[in-house]
């Protein structure tokens, strides 16, 4: 028999992560055990207010899961049966399915990387992510946090300041630099204009620039647009590819929103397939949560492996960075 227990913990943040949406000086996470007598395995759930993902909704959904047969599953098939029955939120079914998993692999002395038939990726360059903040801030910021050491870098941005937000970066800093604007504009006009200001700059894309319900506004976007769409809020656990790539030519992969190892290398195949760029990302995480991304670094174009470093004291030390590059401690 099965044995589930959940451990909610406040991650305090290294500075105020400020994106379109909001600002937060914290995360609450849940740490997933799955065991019997002899073998464990553990997950994390980072949930997402973007998807309605609270801490509260995690715990409840966590007390139905253990109160619908959670102890007596036998594959992970019947896992995804329940996960559906509760109608799981995605950060929670990552979450169960990686402490499934792990335990499962424990018990079979196989690594994920056998599990999941992948290759185990060697050392692999993330970019490091500037939240929000006042263009006469980012030099100091840059400079402390040594980011020249990054391959390339991510800047998140709202409609206000972002011109003077990324000529100010591009001024320090001429690596490829990626734009995440978290669905911060509403006109795709004033989106094309934006973009061909920015021609001259070592732009490389710009990621999810309006809501994901803005559908047939990507489509009229796409053909205009002077760099490369990457999908993330508009890339979520189900995916209509034939539509998803009128609008986007790369998608950025967040097991925490694909809900699961599974379901997210169905995602990244079926991605390459439509002829997709392909990123693997992260929301807030411990380096627990992690290690499930990196180990889907070897399959991707891009990888967005940050989410960590932020926080003030990170519990796990199952990845470091160096130079840079993020690597599996062991």
């Amino acid at each position: 028999m099965l044995h589930w227990s959940i451990n909610q913990i406040k991650l305090d943040l290294k500075y105020t992560w400020k994106i379109s949406r909001n600002a937060t000086t914290f995360k609450i996470n849940s740490i997933i055990t799955c065991s019997d007598e002899k073998h464990q395995g553990q997950g994390e759930i980072a949930p997402n207010i973007r998807y309605n993902e609270t801490p509260e909704l995690i715990l409840n959904s966590f007390e139905q899961f253990v109160n619908t047969g959670a102890n007596q599953i036998k594959n992970a098939s019947e896992l995804s049966l329940i996960l559906n029955q509760i109608n799981a939120p995605n950060a929670m079914r990552f979450g169960i399915e990686q402490a499934y998993i792990h335990y499962l692999c424990a018990q079979n002395n196989q690594t994920i990387y056998e599990f999941l038939k992948i290759e185990k990726p060697l050392k692999t360059n993330t970019c490091y992510t500037l939240p929000i903040m006042d263009p006469a801030e980012i030099v100091s910021f840059f400079n402390e946090n040594n980011l020249n050491r990054f391959a390339y870098l991510k800047i998140k941005i709202s409609v206000d300041g972002a011109l003077d937000e990324i000529k100010t970066l591009a001024n320090i800093y001429q690596k490829p630099i990626l734009i995440d604007a978290n669905e911060a504009w509403k006109d795709p006009d004033a989106l094309i204009n934006f973009m061909d200001n920015l021609k001259d700059l070592n732009i490389a894309m710009i990621e999810q620039p309006m809501h994901s319900s803005m559908v047939n506004e990507y489509k009229y976007l796409k053909p205009r647009a002077a760099l490369p769409l990457m999908a993330d809020e508009s890339f979520c656990a189900q995916v209509d590819f034939a539509e998803l790539k009128l609008q986007f030519d790369a998608v950025n992969l967040k097991l925490m929103k694909a809900g699961g190892y599974l379901n997210g290398l169905r995602l990244i195949h079926e991605a390459k397939k439509n002829g997709m760029k392909t990123m693997v990302g992260c929301m807030v995480e411990t380096t627990l949560g992690m290690s499930g991304a990196y180990a889907f670094t070897g399959l991707c174009n891009y990888a967005d492996l940050d989410g960590y470093m932020i926080i003030a004291e990170e519990p796990f030390g199952l990845l470091k960075e160096e130079n840079g590059e993020v690597y599996l401690v062991n």
